[in-house]
């Protein structure tokens, strides 16, 4: 496969201060990528690299195998971005807004503009500072994919967005996957992440932790106990080996099971057990997983 994204080593420092460390990874053609962490992690600092909005302390970066800095105006004219926080001009009329971004990319987008807007329910004739913080997130969300970029960057996207409209941003997400665009999605909310991306990398304070399709880490490794006792269990009774997130409200005992699943059962048939639940954990469970894992 291509690699639309390739970072290698990638550091920045603000000062003394630690912005993202030692980050590599890659994001492949025509895949929608997942980067989740925490706020503060190092996913803002590691886009804002990417999109050459700030110069990285040391490594190397390349966009569709260019260099992200040395040529980032040619490699702009095909990304499609969406901050977590959008700033406009209140005074302007959303349509011109929108024009005066197309007018960057020498291409008619008047069409496009049209289209992207009644998908998601925004009257073009507003000015900007009428508009509410959703409605002004879906001025952002136009002006990232009004002239059909090649690679869409998206930072913790959907603040703003009601349930309703977000289902419909993600539609668009995956009607221009499919037309062959590739999508770095950044988010700390991992139902979204889980909904929409085929590999994801984790960062946590400022280093990668993992890169992993989601299909992997949600296989088999991982299972989600609970029990319901008819009688009083101890907690040690479950301590040792894969057992991970032990808790116990009264006559239920919950926990997050890497292993045999046989063995585990084994120890469970000595209990007298009114239930037993074994699940797929949440991805969120799993990241948490390699949070506490690595402490």
């Amino acid at each position: 496969m291509t690699s639309v994204i390739e970072i290698n080593k990638l550091t920045k420092m603000y000062g003394k201060a630690r912005g993202v460390e030692d980050v590599s990874f890659t994001v492949e053609k025509g895949e929608i990528f997942g980067f989740i962490g925490p706020n503060g992690a190092g996913k803002s600092t590691t886009i804002r690299t990417i999109l050459s909005l700030i110069y990285p302390t040391s490594g190397e970066i390349k966009i569709f195998g260019k260099d992200a800095i040395a040529e980032s105006h040619e490699i702009a004219k095909e990304i499609g971005y969406l901050p977590s926080e959008v700033f406009y001009y209140d005074n302007m009329k959303v349509i011109d807004l929108l024009k005066y971004s197309a007018s960057f990319y020498k291409k008619d987008c008047t069409d496009r503009i049209k289209q992207l807007a009644k998908r998601l329910n925004l009257d073009l004739n507003r000015k900007i500072d009428d508009l509410s913080y959703g409605n002004k997130k879906k001025v952002g969300i136009i002006q990232g994919l009004l002239h059909s970029p090649k690679l869409i960057i998206l930072d913790e996207p959907t603040g703003g967005l009601d349930p309703l409209m977000q289902q419909t941003f993600f539609e668009l997400l995956k009607e221009e996957n499919e037309k062959g665009a590739t999508i770095l999605f950044s988010s700390h909310i991992l139902s979204e992440v889980q909904k929409m991306c085929d590999r994801v990398a984790i960062i946590r304070d400022g280093k990668i932790v993992q890169v992993e399709k989601i299909s992997v880490l949600k296989e088999n490794n991982y299972k989600h106990i609970k029990l319901e006792t008819k009688g009083d269990v101890p907690l040690d009774y479950f301590k040792g080996s894969g057992v991970q997130k032990l808790e116990k409200n009264h006559t239920h005992i919950s926990f997050i099971y890497k292993g045999n699943i046989n063995d585990l059962l084994s120890r469970v048939a000595n209990i007298n057990l009114q239930n037993i639940w074994i699940e797929e954990p949440s991805l969120e469970e799993i990241f948490m997983h390699f949070y506490q894992k690595e402490d």
